[in-house]
């Protein structure tokens, strides 16, 4: 506390002077205890610091973490790309194949390298095997088909809690998958169109009336019943198979141009142009618009290859480095595409 021995010699002077008031006022400064000042409230905000506020992972990081909701939980891994933090960056959503992990499927696929590359997050979900034995996606099953069920609502609200996290750019938000992961893309965007902007399926299966997995196993031979019926537009989709798939027929790829056409009665155009990937394979690529609109469908179709990501790494499972680059392709049809907000 500060000396109060020359503030009471000057209230005595005060009241020698004739100055009883200014003399009282001093002697209650030098007499009462210093209070500590109130704390400064700002208007419009909190006083309360968020102690428990989530950041963005530091830029080149590829963290693990889990994600829970009411209708489940799963683990992720989360690629955010170098370059300045204050960017509200796109975000990828990659679903693994049948015996994959996230881990396995980042690698295979280098989706992580282009992030750096053009600037986006990629968020990699991982099923469990205690969900599936082979970490196959669910997508044959009705619970995990519709929106605010299953797998599809984890997924989604795993994005949804990523693009807070990160920040990410809601109006420019992806996903894609491969096989299992394929149909439950198609799936998953079908249920949350509000969501994603865009969906890429590489040897996937299309939507359809599949409810068990024996219909699902059919429906992979290339047997299933085609749905017939005016359908909900689809999102704009990049569709990549291989024309020497052992494991989903490649048939399934019409499946989805049969849905495109279904879905709008305006006439379905087509372009198709033939190329060689530098790998060695030659691939068939087709633009599916309605009349002069933006391309709805872009497909491709690998000549010579399986069931594996066309273009991808030999270091991950089930990919296919002869192949054009899918990856990159994928990358650089979603990233010409956003919603306004």
């Amino acid at each position: 506390m500060k000396n109060p021995f020359p503030t009471v010699l000057k209230a005595a002077r005060m009241a020698r002077k004739g100055r009883p008031l200014s003399a009282a006022l001093l002697w209650q400064r030098a007499l009462m205890p210093t209070l500590p000042k109130p704390p400064r409230v700002t208007k419009g905000k909190s006083a309360a610091k968020k102690v428990d506020r989530v950041v963005r992972p530091a830029p080149g990081s590829f963290i693990e973490s889990d994600y829970s909701c009411a209708q489940g939980s799963l683990r992720y891994r989360l690629y955010t790309p170098v370059g300045s933090t204050r960017r509200r960056l796109p975000l990828i959503v990659m679903l693994h194949g049948c015996t994959q992990s996230a881990a396995d499927f980042a690698t295979g696929t280098a989706m992580n390298r282009l992030g750096d590359e053009l600037g986006f997050l990629v968020l990699y979900p991982e099923q469990s095997p205690r969900a599936n034995p082979n970490r196959c996606w669910n997508w044959h099953s009705p619970s995990h088909q519709k929106r605010g069920s299953g797998e599809a609502a984890v997924i989604a609200g795993m994005t949804r809690h990523i693009l807070d996290r990160c920040r990410g750019h809601a109006g420019r938000v992806y996903i894609a998958g491969i096989s299992a992961g394929g149909a439950a893309a198609a799936i998953i965007a079908a249920a949350y169109p509000q969501l994603y902007v865009a969906v890429g399926v590489h040897s996937g299966v299309p939507m359809g009336a599949i409810g068990s997995v024996g219909e699902a196993l059919a429906a992979m031979r290339g047997q299933a019943v085609p749905p017939i019926g005016k359908t909900t537009p689809p999102l704009p989709m990049i569709l990549f198979h291989g024309d020497s798939d052992r494991v989903v027929h490649p048939s399934n790829a019409s499946g989805f141009v049969s849905q495109l056409q279904r879905s709008s009665t305006r006439a379905l155009s087509v372009e198709s142009e033939a190329g060689v990937a530098p790998g060695g394979r030659a691939f068939t690529r087709s633009f599916y618009r309605y009349g002069r609109g933006p391309v709805m469908l872009e497909e491709w179709t690998v000549h010579g290859s399986g069931h594996a990501w066309s273009g991808g790494y030999a270091g991950g499972s089930h990919t296919d480095p002869k192949g054009p680059d899918a990856s990159r392709a994928m990358a650089t049809f979603f990233l010409a595409r956003r919603r306004s907000l």
